[in-house]
C-alpha cells in the first residue's frame, strides 16, 4: 500500500480517532500525540490492513488502548477526562451561559460514570458508531454494549433531572 492509498483509507476516520483521544486525554497536545501514534502504527502495519474487516474499528481500538495506557502511566497521573464545550456563536449571552452550565453539569455527571460507559456514550452518541462496531472496539458483545449505554443514559438523565429540579425549587 502506497502513501496515497493509505491516506485514502484513514482519512474518513482520522478525526474520530482524535476526538476519542481528546475525550480521554486532557490536552489537545496529548490527543494529537495519541492520534499520531495510532497513525504511525497503522502505517507500519499497512501491508496487513487489507486483512481487517474494519480498519476504522482497528484504529479506534488502538486509540482507546493507547489512551488508557497513557492514563494509567505514571507520566500521565495528572490527566483527567474532559470535553471541549462548543458554544453556538449565534446564541445570546444568556443562552451561552445556560449552554455552558448544562455542559458543565453533563461533564461532571459523565466523569462519575464508569470508564466503559463513558467510552460507549462517546462512541454511540457523539461519534455515531453502530453497536456492532462499538462491541468490536470494546471487546464486548452487542447486548452488553446496549445495556451499558442504557445504564449510562439513565444515570445521565436522572442526575440532570436532579440538578435541574433542584435549581427550579431554589429559584
Amino acid at each position: 500500500m502506497d502513501q496515497a492509498a493509505f491516506i485514502k483509507v484513514i482519512a474518513p476516520f482520522k478525526d474520530k480517532v482524535f476526538r476519542l483521544a481528546r475525550r480521554l486525554l486532557v490536552s489537545v497536545e496529548e490527543a494529537e500525540d495519541a492520534t499520531q501514534e495510532v497513525l504511525v502504527k497503522l502505517w507500519n502495519n499497512r501491508a496487513r490492513l487489507d486483512s481487517y474487516n474494519s480498519v476504522e474499528a482497528l484504529a479506534m481500538t488502538m486509540a482507546k488502548n493507547y489512551c488508557l495506557d497513557r492514563l494509567k502511566s505514571k507520566q500521565a497521573s495528572e490527566l483527567r477526562v474532559v470535553h471541549n464545550v462548543y458554544a453556538d456563536r449565534e446564541a445570546g449571552l444568556q443562552q451561552q451561559a445556560e449552554d455552558r452550565d448544562s455542559w458543565e453539569w453533563a461533564e461532571k455527571i459523565m466523569k462519575q460514570l464508569p470508564e466503559q460507559q463513558r467510552l460507549i456514550v462517546q462512541m454511540r452518541d457523539i461519534e455515531q458508531y453502530e453497536f456492532e462496531d462499538i462491541a468490536k472496539i470494546m471487546d464486548m458483545n452487542e447486548t452488553a454494549v446496549r445495556v451499558a449505554l442504557s445504564r449510562a443514559r439513565k444515570t445521565l438523565r436522572e442526575e440532570l433531572l436532579k440538578t435541574h429540579n433542584y435549581g427550579i425549587k431554589n429559584n
